[in-house]
């Protein structure tokens, strides 16, 4: 048995490895967008959507390239989830660093829950009539896709 007065302040291999560990489990998240850099802060998990799926990001995933769809970004940080909405762009995987570029990107409190709304009956009014293009009807769908998403981030209706 160690003595633990010829211990003390001594800090052992166990202790070390452990620190390494800890910040071996964390991810450096960055989100831009053309016009800004939403974030930059290190996390502990990430589940972006992407273009097959919801793709959960740990430290250690293999590398990876994947196109974003429209939905929510959520991260972990500290026991604690925050979201985001994502639009449009990619998402990129590598030496536990996650990088998201996305067309458009805003925190829940940046959305009017009101222009959102709107925007969603009115796409939802001129697809129920729809007369144009297959490539237009696509762009309204997609633009009713991110008044849902933005509607559902700015009521808080997913779990934080």
């Amino acid at each position: 048995m160690l003595d633990p007065l010829a211990t003390a302040g001594r800090t052992d291999k166990s202790q070390t490895e452990v620190c390494a560990t800890f910040m071996a489990d964390q991810l450096q998240l960055e989100v831009v967008t053309p016009q800004r850099r939403l974030l930059d802060e290190s996390v502990n998990s990430v589940t972006v959507p992407g273009r097959g799926g919801e793709l959960g990001i740990l430290p250690g995933h293999a590398p990876l390239i994947s196109e974003l769809q429209t939905g929510v970004l959520s991260y972990n940080e500290d026991a604690t989830t925050f979201q985001l909405h994502v639009s449009g762009g990619f998402v990129e995987v590598n030496d536990d660093r996650v990088s998201v570029l996305a067309e458009i990107a805003e925190r829940p409190e940046e959305i009017d829950a009101a222009r959102a709304r709107l925007s969603r009956e009115h796409t939802e009014k001129q697809l129920s009539s729809w007369s144009g293009t297959e490539e237009d009807f696509e762009k309204a769908r997609a633009k009713l896709e991110r008044s849902m998403v933005r509607l559902q981030l700015a009521s808080g209706s997913r779990e934080r």
